[in-house]
């Protein structure tokens, strides 16, 4: 496959090594000193795009591949407000999307994990839930869009919350989400369920960017050649 890459920072020279890796071609690098180069042309010769960028400007990224006509591929958090947008412009315009808050496998098995474990204690009141997300300093966003998932997740599978909110908090009906910035820290995301008899906890810590890079180059192998709006339980088959 020929891949273009929007946004060639750490995650993306981490995604360019195993794309490298698995027989691919990288055709295209955009990052802020090439902007002038993100055009049609140039995405015209990608098969499948693979944007990690910032919060600001992942909407106008992957409009601009959809608008071209090339598949894409993103892990951008922090832009989630208009994902519906970018939906329905890929559906109504025969495109191809697909979007992951992390595409870690064992991050996508922790979520699945984490659904069922919400569901088993949707009836013990007496167990408070938190989420603590770890990352490195230089993360632009809080919380992670993992810890966002893994929220969303529980609160669709535990009637007991309602909202989520990003500090401690003494209403039962909000999930409380913790994020701390250490580094070095790839990522670490804890669900706690604690009560005065016991606690239960599930935690997934990455050792390094190598399983998030994996993850997005087997969701371009996926997205080449289909229509319509993905996600990483479509690439795994959950």
């Amino acid at each position: 496959m020929k891949i273009a890459l929007i946004g060639y920072g750490k995650m993306g020279k981490a995604i360019e090594e195993i794309a490298l890796q698995r027989g691919h071609t990288i055709v295209l690098k955009i990052d802020l000193n090439n902007t002038d180069e993100f055009n049609n042309d140039n995405l015209s010769r990608a098969d499948a795009a693979i944007e990690f960028s910032g919060p600001h400007s992942a909407f106008d990224n992957i409009m601009k591949c959809l608008q071209a006509g090339t598949p894409v591929v993103s892990g951008s958090t922090g832009w989630l407000d208009r994902i519906d947008e970018v939906k329905n412009y890929c559906i109504n315009n025969n495109g191809a999307f697909l979007y992951s808050s992390n595409y870690s496998i064992g991050v996508n098995i922790f979520f699945e994990v984490n659904k069922k474990l919400a569901a088993l204690m949707s009836s013990h009141d007496e167990y408070n839930i938190s989420v603590t997300e770890i990352h490195h300093t230089q993360k632009k966003d809080a919380p992670s869009g993992t810890a966002i998932t893994l929220a969303e997740e529980i609160i669709e599978n535990n009637p007991l919350k309602k909202s989520w909110i990003n500090e401690k908090t003494n209403d039962k009906s909000k999930l409380e989400i913790i994020s701390e910035r250490i580094d070095p820290a790839p990522g670490t995301h804890k669900i706690k369920y604690s009560s005065a008899i016991d606690d239960i906890e599930i935690i997934h810590t990455a050792h390094s960017r190598q399983g998030f890079a994996t993850g997005a180059v087997l969701a371009a192998e996926f997205i080449h050649h289909k229509k319509g709006v993905f996600g990483m339980n479509d690439v795994l088959g959950f």
